[in-house]
């Protein structure tokens, strides 16, 4: 099965700290592939390799069978490679359903048309209400995005992702943030995400990491110690030793 995403020996320094080390990965069609850590290990600045944000030292991104290492986070998001933010990304005072809508407009190549209405557009109206009941939000259309919990920001800024049409998820911390019952809805919504098209999950709640992922990479000082199923991460005493038996990990 040839992956979807693939990280070849990617290295990232400032200065004398080497913050990723010849680190290789790879995400494959239809899995939710969790990266996991402690503080401080890495994870931040690879996904900023990985979606242009950061330009790598050395090393390769390969994305849906192309060379992507020299392209611009813009280029690589035209080609597919979508993103979510730890800190929330949305324009609150919009109703969901423009924000979805704006989105939608984007991916379609007219952003010229930014300040128009753009959710009184029923070719773009449409297409981001589906949206926006995909991911639970179907209620929600007309309430300003600044309105909603904390949990439907999450749902929303989800939604904004899926309407550029993603090959490839990267989330960043979705969970954050998030009370019990916002953290179970949002992984049981993940579960129907990766229906879509898979997902990099970087996640400190352990508990929705090992409900979700089909496999797991745990990074730690800038390097992939191990890669495995749930099970097998759950039992390698490498890890339990650098990360999972930290207690003051979560």
């Amino acid at each position: 099965m040839t992956p979807v995403l693939q990280l070849e020996n990617l290295n990232k320094a400032y200065g004398a700290l080497q913050v990723t080390k010849n680190l290789s990965l790879d995400v494959r069609p239809g899995e939710i592939h969790a990266l996991i850590g402690p503080n401080g290990a890495g994870k931040t600045t690879l996904i900023g390799q990985i979606s242009g944000a950061l330009t790598s030292d050395s090393g390769r991104v390969l994305f849906a069978g192309r060379d992507v290492s020299r392209l611009s986070l813009p280029e690589r998001a035209r080609a597919g490679l979508g993103r979510t933010f730890q800190i929330t990304q949305i324009l609150p005072e919009f109703s969901a359903l423009e924000n979805v809508a704006l989105a939608v407009q984007a991916h379609e190549g007219h952003s010229f048309r930014f300040f128009r209405n753009a959710a009184t557009d029923p070719s773009l109206n449409d297409k981001a209400a589906a949206i926006l009941a995909d991911v639970g939000l179907g209620d929600r259309c007309t309430e300003p995005a600044g309105q909603l919990s904390h949990g439907e920001k999450r749902s929303l800024e989800l939604a904004l992702a899926l309407a550029l049409e993603p090959k490839l998820l990267l989330l960043d911390e979705p969970m954050a943030g998030t009370g019990p019952a916002e953290t179970e809805r949002l992984t049981e919504l993940l579960k129907t995400v990766k229906n879509r098209c898979p997902l990099l999950l970087v996640e400190h709640d352990m508990a929705a990491v090992f409900e979700l992922a089909d496999r797991i990479s745990v990074l730690v000082y800038g390097e992939i110690i191990a890669t495995g199923t749930p099970d097998q991460i759950r039992a390698s005493k490498e890890v339990q030793s650098a990360y999972l038996g930290e207690e003051d990990e979560t």
